[in-house]
């Protein structure tokens, strides 16, 4: 069955998420996310796809996540707890983030996304990626793509607001490095990644999953791991929670509509996305890494209870 696998975005906390979603899917359905048909990155789901496109198991990215150290696996040095630089960004640099941004927002504003719109008139973020590109020198030379010949990772292009998904026929070339740090350039948090003379940002300021890229490949089935969307939600009692709950709903709709362009092609799309029980273990903030390991042991058991529940992908909703 030729299988497509995304990997959504949603920070420290949603790697943690998708790595024990990923977990239960292989142990569940007998799943390899490294024989997809086609890996689909974003953000931090992109970190996660250059990994299995690069022969990285499920059980080592458990492991690491765990502290274990796998002597046979590649040297993943950096710390979940640390590699995104904390809970919270620097002071990010003075002035509108992209000038040109806001400008092709106002002369095509039907091309660019809402949320691609704001992140250009944000400030510039100083945040360092550097040790997300570590992790990624450890299983891929410099310069190189990864091995499975269908690993796509989503950025966007700051001053276009346009998508791009490296690794796919006809995008810029870029080092598997680079893009994967360019998917995870949150806005106003982390600075721009130059590529080839462009300047590329979080590619979840598109789509939180980009589910519809598949849509012409033609697959049997998708599997969606998106752990910054959810169709069963907690009651917070903080502002914070509330307005982060908010968010979810805003962006769950964008998946709603790329899951309805996929199934129309025949393909059957299995979702997986945090419960109300992933929820409030998760909090009001993706990026906060002492919530990281609640998080994974939380997925390891919800995500395998979804799948054992065998529930339709949710496109009405």
């Amino acid at each position: 069955m030729q299988t497509g696998v995304v990997l959504g975005a949603g920070g420290v906390l949603g790697a943690a998420w998708t790595i024990g979603a990923l977990a239960a899917l292989q142990e569940q359905r007998g799943q390899d996310p490294r024989e997809a048909a086609a890996l689909v990155g974003t953000s931090a789901g992109s970190v996660l796809a250059a990994f299995l496109g690069c022969g990285v198991g499920v059980g080592v990215l458990l492991d690491h996540q765990r502290g274990i150290v796998n002597a046979e696996a590649p040297d993943l040095r950096p710390d979940p707890d640390t590699d995104s630089g904390g809970a919270l960004p620097p002071l990010p640099r003075p002035g509108i983030g992209s000038p040109r941004g806001v400008l092709s927002t106002a002369l095509r504003p039907w091309r660019i996304t809402p949320m691609g719109a704001l992140s250009a008139v944000l400030p510039q973020g100083r945040g360092s990626l550097q040790p997300v590109g570590a992790l990624v020198d450890a299983v891929c030379p410099r310069g190189a793509w990864a091995g499975h010949p269908r690993t796509w990772v989503v950025a966007m292009d700051y001053d276009s607001g346009r998508r791009v998904v490296f690794g796919r026929d006809g995008a810029p070339h870029a080092g598997l490095r680079d893009a994967v740090m360019s998917s995870c350039a949150i806005p106003g948090w982390y600075a721009p990644v130059p590529i080839g003379g462009r300047r590329y940002v979080d590619g979840g300021v598109c789509s939180p999953t980009s589910l519809d890229l598949l849509a012409p490949l033609g697959l049997e089935e998708v599997v969606v791991l998106s752990p910054m969307t959810s169709f069963d939600y907690d009651r917070p009692t903080t502002l914070a929670g509330r307005m982060e709950r908010r968010f979810r709903r805003l962006v769950t709709a964008r998946l709603v509509g790329e899951i309805r362009k996929v199934t129309a092609t025949g393909a059957r799309v299995t979702v997986l996305c945090p419960g109300a029980e992933d929820l409030a273990a998760i909090g009001s903030n993706l990026m906060d890494p002492a919530r990281r390991t609640r998080v994974l042991e939380t997925s390891l058991r919800t995500s395998a209870a979804a799948l054992r529940a065998r529930r339709p992908a949710p496109v009405g909703s």
